[in-house]
């Protein structure tokens, strides 16, 4: 006990001074021909897309690499003043859960949808962390187009990786927890009784992409932290690292950090398939959102569902297998040939790799060490390919390229090391700028890699940017790999903290996108498809004002009649049908912000006025030279007025009333 504690603190001082001032040779680590490498002309586009968690910001940010430039920033799991998103009555839906409206959260991976292991450009799929959800963004939109809860689970952190065709998008519970329901109730020093993980996985329509809780595997209380699926040889399986296998509850840095092994999590969910058809799951009660937004309606809908099945691994031996793995293991990662599975314990200070062959062999002469959980636990030994050995300090995740190699983020030692999978033996180094956490080799988790770059995703950026007060600017460095040495070419800004990355060639996005909403498929319920049939519609105290905007008007753009209390609701359509011109929409004292709607789209603001008075609209996103004459006006009076509500455009009410 006393050792450990000397080791964990002895990392920690690592780290405290490997954070505190530059690596030696920052000066020099910049070569000649570095700015040309990433150099990007005005008119040009990038080769890469480069899809980045936003950490706790709960969005995704997109840049073209290699010039580093933030392309957008994709509202997922909080709400975003920029696109509305959470702010419309029609994306509202879209951050609901069992717990209510969620506004904010921590988005912590990504994932590229694959064919055949390799990235098809269709979808990416993000997580949440702290209420655990999986999102899918339509790459066709760069949208959110649907997100599912998942019941049972408590910090989504294992999530999302997806098979080699995203047949599944997968998710492991980063704490056990009882399972939802009555029987969560249980006192926390319960925890190796009652606490339990559970293994999500999400199938995924191939064509249409919509997700489904597919079911669940029940596994022993431990903490989930990283997986990967198993490709080629290895498709079927997929691998989990998990730690605290002491099941500590308390003071995990120490408590959790005893075993000088924990396990790699095997699991042969082609099997779990087996047993599914066969009746061997169990429908357990549940309650959790399933969030669909329609792209003709440009409506979201919520769902609530109430139940999962659930398999047990205790109890159908032959889907997961442990197998040990020095010491609390953080990534874990397989090969493009699926051969090799790396664990990368955080304390520890060399590199297991582990070969599936060997794992199959001793599965099936039952080369097993014991139980843990009632799970059959694998001879270290039996599944070790190899020992990569003295490859830095803190090793956190590795990613592959197509030519053999491996390159392992260290995060204690703030470096990148490149090594050979086969012989185990490393062949280059670099620093990073500081404390290294996960990395991206364009399609380094696939079957097929790009290569020609590592990005390395740094957790703190000191002596690299002009400073911002007491937080500094999120970062992340990119090296070109294409010769045999790494060199550093960018440093570049992020948003959040950027944990996981991935990229991929920009022609495999391009060619699907959306230019428009098509006017004509629009099938909002309140969609106005021309200022002919702009109007306002009194249902009671709710007041629905049918509105176009087109560049340089509102319609209609005089409205009176509504009443102080009223509930109105602004069903706002963009009748461009021309490539990025949105409009946006906004009305003085609403405290719901604003709108932004693209070419053919229908969105709503709600907006309840608590005063007589008249109050002028706009459009807030810049479209012509006469933008600015982009207004109206709606007139409110008081509760009980008999002021008619009329909508006018050209000539108001008054006006009418004259010349009758």
């Amino acid at each position: 006990m006393k050792l450990q504690s000397v080791f964990l603190y002895s990392l920690l001082g690592i780290t405290l001074v490997g954070t505190s001032c530059k690596p030696k040779g920052t000066s020099s680590a910049v070569t000649g021909g570095a700015a040309e490498k990433t150099y990007v002309p005005p008119g040009k586009y990038d080769e890469l897309y480069n899809f980045v968690s936003g950490g706790f910001s709960g969005q995704m940010s997109v840049y073209g690499l290699p010039s580093g430039r933030l392309l957008r920033v994709i509202p997922v799991f909080s709400v975003d003043p920029e696109k509305g998103w959470g702010y419309s009555e029609e994306t509202k839906p879209m951050l609901n859960t069992s717990h209510g409206f969620v506004p904010w959260d921590d988005l912590h991976h990504v994932e590229l949808s694959q064919t055949n292991g390799e990235v098809n450009g269709k979808w990416v799929f993000g997580n949440a962390n702290n209420t655990p959800r999986i999102a899918r963004i339509d790459l066709k939109t760069f949208r959110t187009a649907e997100i599912i809860e998942l019941p049972n689970s408590a910090g989504n952190h294992s999530s999302p990786y997806g098979t080699e065709n995203t047949e599944y998008v997968v998710a492991g519970t980063r704490f056990s927890v009882p399972a939802d329901g009555a029987g969560s109730d249980v006192p926390i020093s319960s925890y190796k009784e009652n606490f339990k993980g559970h293994i999500s996985f999400i199938s995924v329509d191939k064509e249409t992409g919509k997700m489904d809780l597919s079911f669940q595997i029940r596994t022993p209380g431990v903490n989930f932290d990283l997986a990967r699926c198993g490709k080629a040889k290895s498709h079927g399986w997929f691998f989990f690292s998990c730690y605290n296998t002491e099941q500590a509850n308390t003071l995990l840095e120490v408590n959790a950090s005893k075993n000088d092994k924990d396990f790699i999590m095997a699991v042969n969910w082609k099997k779990a398939e087996e047993y599914l058809k066969a009746g061997k799951g169990k429908k357990v009660p549940v309650k959790y959102a399933h969030n669909t937004y329609n792209e003709t309606t440009h409506t979201a809908t919520s769902e609530f569902k109430n139940e999962v099945i659930v398999l047990d691994a205790a109890e159908l031996k032959d889907i997961c297998y442990f197998i040990p793995c020095p010491k609390s293991p953080h990534g874990c990662d397989v090969n493009p040939t699926g051969e090799y599975i790396v664990g990368s314990g955080k304390l520890a200070a060399l590199l297991p790799v582990f070969s599936f062959d060997k794992i199959q062999t001793a599965i099936a002469e039952k080369q097993f060490e014991g139980e843990y959980g009632g799970i059959p636990v694998i001879k270290y030994e039996a599944a070790l390919h190899g020992e990569v050995q003295k490859p830095g300090l803190g090793p956190l995740h590795t990613e592959f390229d197509a030519n053999g190699f491996a390159y392992t983020s260290f995060f204690v030692s703030s470096e990148v090391v490149k090594w050979n999978v086969k012989e185990l033996k490393v062949v280059d180094r670099v620093p990073t700028y500081y404390s290294v956490g996960h990395l991206c080799v364009p399609g380094g988790n696939t079957r097929k890699p790009y290569g020609k770059y590592v990005i390395a995703y740094n957790k703190i950026t000191k002596d690299r940017y002009l400073p911002t007060g007491p937080e500094l600017s999120q970062s992340a460095q990119l090296f070109d790999i294409s010769g045999d040495k790494m060199q550093l070419i960018l440093d570049f800004p992020t948003i959040g903290e950027p944990h996981y990355a991935q990229a991929a060639p920009a022609e495999l996005f391009t060619k699907n996108q959306y230019k428009i909403y098509k006017i004509e498929e629009n099938k909002h319920p309140y969609v106005a498809k021309g200022e002919a049939e702009t109007k306002a519609v009194r249902e009671g105290n709710k007041v629905h004002i049918y509105l176009t905007t087109i560049r340089s008007h509102i319609a209609p753009d005089n409205i009176e009649g509504v009443k102080v209390g009223d509930e109105v609701y602004f069903h706002v359509t963009n009748l461009e049908q021309d490539w990025d011109i949105p409009h946006g929409f906004a009305i003085k004292g609403a405290n719901n912000g604003e709108l932004l709607i693209m070419p053919g789209e229908t969105t709503t603001l709600k907006w309840i006025p608590e005063k007589t008075g008249i109050f002028p609209m706009y459009c807030t996103d810049f479209c012509s030279a006469l933008h600015q004459e982009m207004q109206g006006y709606v007139r409110v009076s008081p509760a009980g007025s008999n002021v008619p509500l009329t909508a006018s455009i050209g000539k108001n009410a008054a006006d009418e009333k004259a010349q009758k």
